[in-house]
């Protein structure tokens, strides 16, 4: 069975767990895969360094991508896997706090599918994630 996966890119712990938590809370049991940053995000989607015993035949459904991150940022990860033919497709959600018009314009024009930026009130955090997850995992289909 190919259960949906959802790839989360965030650095930030406590980030990591209201996600984790409004994921849980909205009944969304998909498998979540964690990476901190850009560059373990695209190890894991590429199957190298300490992912390089993965199926590289397995994306997931859908990348939960924030944009401040250390090593690699979000855009510079968004750039990279729309390079790619294996990944150009993917659907990327940027989940941020960032309110800035240019790193939206941006996140846009390297092919992000969406533009999230998070709440800072947990139940608003966790209804938007349920939005996120019925649409992506449930009503959208994939290329």
């Amino acid at each position: 069975m190919n259960k949906k996966q959802i790839l989360l890119v965030e650095d930030n712990p406590d980030d990591v767990k209201l996600t984790l938590r409004a994921l849980a809370k909205s009944r969304i049991a998909n498998e979540v895969v964690v990476v901190r940053d850009g560059v373990e995000a695209v190890e894991y989607l590429y199957c190298s360094g300490k992912y390089s015993d993965r199926d590289p035949e397995l994306l997931p459904q859908v990348v939960l991508l924030d944009l401040k991150m250390p090593r690699m940022d979000g855009l510079e990860f968004l750039q990279k896997i729309r390079e790619e033919e294996k990944t150009k497709l993917l659907p990327v959600v940027v989940l941020t706090t960032s309110s800035e018009d240019k790193d939206r314009i941006e996140s846009y024009k390297l092919g992000a599918n969406s533009y999230v930026r998070k709440p800072v009130d947990f139940r608003q955090f966790a209804e938007a994630v349920q939005n996120l997850g019925l649409y992506w995992l449930v009503l959208n289909e994939s290329p």
